[in-house]
């Protein structure tokens, strides 16, 4: 590693690990991140990375385009452990148990959800698509499928639109209508988190609000980290912000805050399109 990575990637776990990592009265921390580095080879692409996201809220992550902000999502449930050659240092603890020291990646995916930039449904049937993930655990109850299908599919607030063809092929679905089949198959799994990488880039306007709608009503059971480029959305439906800058956090606080009176000028300069 370059001395000059070395001295940023220090300075960046000097001046930002306790600012980022505030409690406030009355919240809970679901996952607390502290000093994480990650390496592509050679390459480092997230810098110190320190905060705490909060239970039940959702949380986005704002920045230009190869600034880390997904990486920095895909450490959350270990996704980055498919990709050849990525190094990670530093802890990450979901529920005070550090994910990174612990074997079993697949309990950990199942506490902690995905949702992906384009819907990626299985070429099957609505029903089975959201029943996949349960009879992987062995449910093979079909009243009980069923029960988890509905539930499921009402959680995404997509049952009303798609009851009455539930065999039908997922793929024929509209995208705003495959996204969140989406994500009624993560809610299916019963996390506890849900991570979304721009969920919403894919859909047309009135998806999109469908979506956001959704977002804001699923944090009352779930805690949500949402990647997103658009800014408006982040306003409307998060309850913080993280603004993500060169493998860094610039600054991360109440979203109101984070819109209206940034501490960071690099900050105001972003979120008023001064770049990005």
């Amino acid at each position: 590693m370059s001395t000059l990575v070395m001295e940023r990637s220090e300075r960046a776990v000097k001046e930002k690990q306790t600012v980022f990592t505030e409690t406030v009265e009355g919240t809970t921390t679901k996952i607390s991140v502290k000093d994480l580095n990650l390496f592509y080879g050679e390459k480092q692409a997230l810098f110190g990375v320190s905060l705490d996201i909060n239970e039940k809220e959702v949380t986005a992550l704002i920045g230009p385009s190869g600034c880390g902000k997904s990486t920095f999502l895909r450490t959350l449930n270990r996704m980055n452990d498919l990709i050849d050659g990525v190094k990670i240092n530093g802890d990450i603890e979901i529920d005070h148990e550090n994910i990174y020291k612990s074997n079993d990646v697949i309990k950990l995916r199942t506490k902690v959800g995905m949702v992906f930039q384009k819907p990626n449904l299985f070429p099957m049937s609505i029903y089975d698509n959201v029943a996949y993930g349960p009879r992987m655990q062995g449910i093979k109850n079909k009243k009980e499928l069923n029960k988890i299908v509905e539930e499921s599919l009402r959680g995404a607030a997509i049952w009303d639109e798609v009851k009455d063809r539930l065999k039908t092929s997922a793929l024929g679905l509209s995208g705003g209508q495959q996204q969140r089949v989406c994500i009624a198959r993560a809610i299916a799994m019963k996390p506890d988190v849900i991570l979304m990488d721009e969920p919403t880039s894919a859909l047309d306007p009135i998806s999109t609000l469908k979506v956001e709608e959704l977002i804001s009503n699923m944090k009352d059971e779930f805690t949500i980290v949402i990647v997103t480029h658009n800014m408006q959305q982040a306003a409307r439906i998060s309850d913080k912000t993280a603004f993500f800058l060169n493998g860094e956090i610039v600054e991360y606080d109440d979203t109101d805050k984070i819109f209206s009176m940034p501490k960071d000028q690099r900050t105001e300069d972003y979120v008023t399109g001064r770049f990005g």
